[in-house]
């Protein structure tokens, strides 16, 4: 393990600290509220946002693990607030020099994966880190690490707003201005934090709702209790894994975002298209009979062949009408099923459940 060393401007930095006046007050929703959205986006178990004081990391927020503060020599964060312009990353900390031997890597609570932004305050000097961590070694793709920045700077606004809210609690009788300028804060934080959370809902590459999405339309739409009920179907990229291996990832990427496309188009009007993970995607149709169903997936699946992505590929297809009775994963794996068997005689083909 290597010890973070101390900024060239520590005293500054320390000084900038203590102007926030936050350090060992109470938790507030504010800031676990953007933790939630930092681990929801990057998928991990672990997220905090944390304050680096003289000889030890404060946490003002933490989630998946109990602890108040750490000594400052075995924090992560202390190293992230080296680099106050980039976001500090580490895949795999067993493979990194700086954490191999740290207490939380070989013991509770087994930290592989890192990621931390620093948190600046108004005159630029690096407090501590928004950051999401895991027992388990990941990465982090482009819209991740975008989003962990700007979640980032919301949680610096949030400090900012802390001290406006002092400054107006002290002088409120004679600077209306500041509560005018609280208020602002507030609408754009509202405004962005509902943005973040749309993100949660939203597949970064294609741009459709994702699972999350998915499965709340369902319950939705199963709740209504309309006399013709949802009809589910899954659809997967027959041989998607020749499409990477032979003709590259990006060429793969095409090839999701142009069937997204075309699931937008089709659904967009009446039901939903959700991506589902990998090349697998799922059909919402609301209130259709499940012949009318079926014959929209054949349209679907015959209409692939035409997109233009300068590959041959196909789907296959398996759909399933909700029971009575059935919970929303209950009709997602009966109609998985049905994939399977679609998958099983020879793909390019529709089959509805029993």
């Amino acid at each position: 393990m290597i010890k973070p060393p101390k900024p060239v401007n520590e005293a500054a930095r320390l000084a900038a600290l203590q102007r926030y006046r936050i350090l060992d007050t109470d938790r507030e929703p504010a800031f676990d509220d953007l933790v939630t959205i930092a681990r929801t986006l990057c998928g991990t178990q672990m997220g905090a946002v944390t304050l680096i004081d003289r000889d030890r990391q404060w946490f003002k927020a933490l989630q998946g693990l109990e602890a108040v503060q750490t000594p400052r020599d075995e924090a992560f964060c202390a190293h992230t607030i080296l680099h106050p312009s980039q976001l500090t990353l580490v895949e795999d900390a067993r493979q990194d020099a700086r954490f191999s031997g740290n207490p939380s890597v070989l013991g509770e609570p087994h930290i592989r994966f890192y990621a931390g932004a620093p948190l600046l305050s108004s005159d630029g000097h690096s407090l501590g880190s928004l950051c999401v961590f895991d027992s388990s070694p990941r990465v982090l793709d482009g819209p991740q690490a975008e989003a962990l920045n700007a979640l980032s700077r919301q949680v610096s606004k949030l400090l900012e707003m802390r001290v406006l809210r002092q400054q107006i609690d002290h002088h409120r009788a004679e600077h209306e201005w500041y509560e005018a300028r609280l208020a602002e804060y507030y609408q754009q934080l509202e405004q962005q934090n509902l943005e973040l959370s749309e993100q949660t809902r939203t597949d970064p590459l294609t741009g459709l709702p994702n699972r999350r999405a998915l499965s709340a339309a369902l319950s939705d739409a199963i709740e209504r209790g309309s006399t013709v009920t949802p009809a589910v179907a899954i659809v997967d990229i027959d041989h998607f894994k020749m499409v990477n291996d032979i003709h590259g990832h990006d060429e793969g990427d095409r090839v999701l975002t142009e069937l997204a496309s075309a699931l937008r188009s089709q659904f967009a009007a009446r039901g939903m298209a959700a991506r589902f993970g990998g090349e697998e995607f799922v059909i919402l149709m609301p209130e259709t009979p499940l012949h009318q169903a079926e014959l929209q997936c054949q349209y679907l699946r015959e209409s692939v062949g035409l997109l233009p992505v300068g590959v041959p590929i196909t789907v296959s297809i398996g759909l399933a009408s909700h029971r009575p009775g059935e919970t929303p994963q209950d009709t997602l794996r009966r109609a998985d099923a049905a994939l399977y068997q679609a998958k099983h005689q020879g793909r390019d083909r529709v089959v509805v459940a029993d």
